[in-house]
């Protein structure tokens, strides 16, 4: 399946099929000419796919190299991306170079970061290997680093030159890892799409597994057509923020080893939701029903031991607050969303949780 991104300044192809992988070299001298390559991944991937991957790559017949970070948010910072490009300019990668990310929502992002500064830009390619960076992450141009007081305060917009989705990397994901996807693939059907949130309902976290191609394009083509109208996430793109902004903060409170990000958006959509109900913004039977769909796929919906005070002052330095109002993403109905300017105060009310 072939999805066309077209943006203000790019156009660029996504494409799903399971052991597409296995043809990158051909996908890559359709569209590229690169004289060499630089890859990104991660140990774990590494560990996984190293024999695969280098096969594929050697199928290029260039020069290439393999850069190799460690895995989790840690990687992702201005030190690493540094690192990277020193790598960069010791193996003399250069403007006509391409450089791949192969790994999930921490290599991609930090990838197309160190892309989009180098030389002042330089083609990349994201080949997503988890479910949360393959129906959400590697799609839509956002790259990023972690600062202390804040996940993704320094960043880009810049697109990829093609993103190669294939499902057959999914078979190595640990349960934590799938079900941290899930929380994604929850957010798209609660904002946007209410076929998806019944899909997801008359399944569980092991028939879905079964549909993940189709889940996958939804997702990808949800997110495609909302990165088309607002690829500089001025208005509509916003919404894909549900539960993000609490989440953050929660990821970030954490120093993010206690959560991973879908945990962390779990929380995020589930408290946001609550806070909602309370202040009768929206009603009492739609937060159930956002409640149910998040257990039944085994995510957290509540910390007992964080306030939302404690919270506050990772949510002030959050890319949304502006002069002391913040931006929220609320669900009104199911595959329905809007954005609404909202006060701290909103954010104050007791534990995080404990429906």
């Amino acid at each position: 399946m072939k999805i066309n991104v077209q943006t203000k300044l790019s156009s660029y192809d996504i494409i799903i099929e399971k052991g597409i992988f296995s043809n990158l070299d051909k996908l890559i001298k359709e569209r590229l000419n690169p004289q060499k390559v630089f890859v990104i991944t991660d140990k774990n991937v590494w560990n996984e796919y190293g024999t695969k991957i280098e096969k594929t790559i050697e199928a290029l017949s260039i020069e290439y190299c393999i850069n190799i970070v460690d895995p989790g948010e840690e990687s992702k910072s201005i030190s690493s991306a540094e690192l990277i490009i020193n790598q960069l300019v010791k193996k003399n990668i250069g403007r006509g170079d391409l450089i791949i990310a192969i790994g999930g929502g921490v290599v991609g992002d930090l990838s197309g970061f160190v892309s989009s500064i180098y030389m002042r830009g330089i083609d990349f390619i994201n080949i997503p290997t988890t479910l949360l960076s393959q129906v959400d992450s590697s799609v839509g141009g956002k790259t990023g680093v972690n600062l202390e007081l804040g996940k993704n305060l320094v960043g880009t917009f810049y697109q990829p030159k093609l993103v190669v989705i294939d499902p057959y990397f999914l078979k190595s994901l640990n349960d934590r890892v799938f079900r941290d996807g899930m929380a994604e693939v929850i957010k798209y059907a609660l904002i946007k799409d209410r076929e998806l949130f019944e899909i997801l309902s008359k399944n569980d976290i092991d028939s879905i597994q079964n549909d993940m191609e189709t889940i996958i394009a939804r997702c990808c083509n949800i997110k495609k057509n909302i990165v088309q109208n607002d690829e500089f996430d001025k208005g509509e793109r916003m919404i894909l923020n549900f539960g993000h902004t609490l989440g953050h903060a929660i990821e970030s409170y954490y120093s993010y080893e206690r959560y991973t990000h879908g945990e962390g958006v779990a929380i995020g959509m589930h408290r946001i939701s609550e806070l909602a109900v309370g202040q009768n913004l929206i009603s009492k039977e739609l937060f159930n029903s956002i409640h149910t769909l998040i257990e039944k796929y085994g995510l957290p919906v509540f910390d007992e031991k964080i306030l939302d005070e404690d919270l506050l002052e990772f949510i002030k330095h959050d890319k949304k607050n502006i002069d002391g109002e913040i931006k929220i993403v609320l669900v009104n109905d199911i595959g329905e969303s809007k954005i609404m300017d909202v006060e701290m105060d909103f954010f104050r009310g007791g534990l995080l949780g404990g429906y």
